[in-house]
């Protein structure tokens, strides 16, 4: 059985990375070390999340399941006016990707972002992993470790730690101590290591700015940042990865190592989504496609490229099986196994894909070339293969076609469970705060 290494960004635009088309920034490559990820193994070009927005999405990441079986993934997303709750959280009842994989064998490690609900009723340790380093909320200060509302916000397991330190540097610094403490001890069990970066999600701010960690008004953000920040932030990210593969060549692992690389949605204020259009929060494509990278070597052809549809779930539902996991008869698991796309067995197979949001009375429906969306009162019908911007409405010109996605939807969303009238959206900026993308 392989090591498994999942790692996540927070808020990355789909061309963010060099690899997917990103520019150069004033630096130089934002992304050398993931793209060398890329140039290892595979990429997806049609790769999504399961939500526009971060806990539903890991939600998903962690049951292998639609996010909208658990109450609190119809928050969007959870913030921190939860703490306490007993129910806006991940039940410790339900089977995770990591519980599996313990059962399995591995030892598991969550290092960064959990933002699936607050102890005592949630936590990482509830939820399969062996051991825990990071924030419980969806965002802190990189320098305080302060969540929006003021409560300091860094952990080990379900102890309060301070610690000096950048956030994202401090998650890789945990990660390179979880791997070298894991390949040290030679006890040939395989581990599972979760890395759930914030970056580069708000507060806006690299390595070398700690002196704003006094004086931003919100953790949004709203009246700073801007793209060589950004981009900078990706970076520190990047390098993080780069001295992980590291560590992994100096065990010598890295071959016994299977790594994927993805965000938990679609970019914000200051990311690249070309040729995409809209982003955090959107069911148009700028909010739900993201970078897909797998490395495993003997397994996925370096320098590969898949046109396969695929959504957080099915990554998920597919390391379960990399790892030899079982699987719970008890519970439902959507998400479909990638794992032929992998090992060069078939090329592409139809993977019909769902999506609803509170947040403007949001649909979706991905199959084929085609999407169904509905935004507000207005419904659209795109070919997404060949008008990825969704500019082209051709829902006047193929109207049965139209009738049709729309009865696929409603016909999946009555085997939901419907978005309860006290579930939250919560924006963390208006048309008064900036103009519309």
């Amino acid at each position: 059985m392989p090591n498994i290494i999942y790692i996540v960004a927070d808020d990355l635009g789909y061309a963010d990375l060099g690899c997917y088309g990103g520019r150069e920034a004033q630096f130089g490559q934002v992304s050398p070390n993931i793209d060398k990820l890329a140039e290892q193994g595979m990429m997806f070009l049609d790769g999504y999340a399961n939500s526009p927005v971060c806990s539903p999405t890991r939600f998903a990441l962690m049951t292998m399941a639609y996010q909208y079986r658990f109450r609190g993934a119809m928050e969007e997303p959870i913030n921190s006016k939860s703490r306490g709750s007993d129910t806006l959280g991940l039940p410790p009842h339900i089977p995770t990707l990591p519980s599996q994989l313990k059962k399995a064998g591995y030892y598991t490690g969550l290092m960064g972002k959990w933002h699936l609900g607050y102890p005592p009723h949630f936590g990482p340790r509830s939820s399969g992993y062996d051991e825990f380093f990071g924030i419980m909320a969806g965002g802190v200060d990189y320098f305080s470790h302060n969540s929006g509302y003021g409560d300091h916000d860094l952990w080990i397991n379900e102890e309060e730690h301070r610690e000096i330190g950048y956030l994202t540097d401090l998650i890789s610094e945990h990660s390179l101590d979880f791997i070298h403490r894991r390949a040290g001890e030679n006890s040939g069990q395989p581990f599972f290591l979760s890395i759930h970066y914030t970056a580069p999600h708000w507060p806006w701010e690299t390595r070398d700015d700690e002196h704003l960690a006094d004086s931003i008004e919100s953790l949004f953000h709203l009246e700073g940042g801007n793209i060589h920040t950004y981009r900078k932030m990706i970076h520190h990210m990047d390098e993080g990865i780069g001295r992980i593969m590291e560590a992994l060549e100096q065990h010598g692992i890295a071959d016994d190592t299977l790594i994927v690389f993805t965000s938990d949605n679609g970019g914000e204020r200051f990311s690249d989504n070309w040729p995409l259009v809209g982003g955090k929060m959107d069911l148009t494509e700028g909010g739900i496609r993201v970078p897909w990278v797998v490395r495993w070597p003997g397994v996925v052809e370096p320098g590969s490229v898949s046109l396969q549809h695929c959504m957080t779930m099915d990554w998920s539902r597919t390391l379960l099986e990399a790892g030899n996991g079982p699987f719970d008869p008890e519970y439902p698991v959507d998400g479909v196994s990638l794992m032929s796309v992998l090992k060069g067995e078939e090329e592409r197979f139809e993977r019909p894909l769902y999506w609803r949001m509170n947040h403007r009375d949001q649909r979706a429906l991905r199959v084929d070339d085609w999407k169904y969306l509905k935004v507000d009162e207005h419904e659209y019908l795109f070919n997404i293969t060949n008008d990825a911007r969704e500019r082209a409405n051709l829902a006047k010109k193929y109207p049965e076609r139209l009738a049709d996605m729309r009865q696929q939807w409603l016909a999946w969303n009555d085997t939901m469970p419907q978005i309860p009238d006290d579930a939250n959206v919560s924006l963390c900026y208006t048309l008064a705060d900036m103009p519309q993308r």
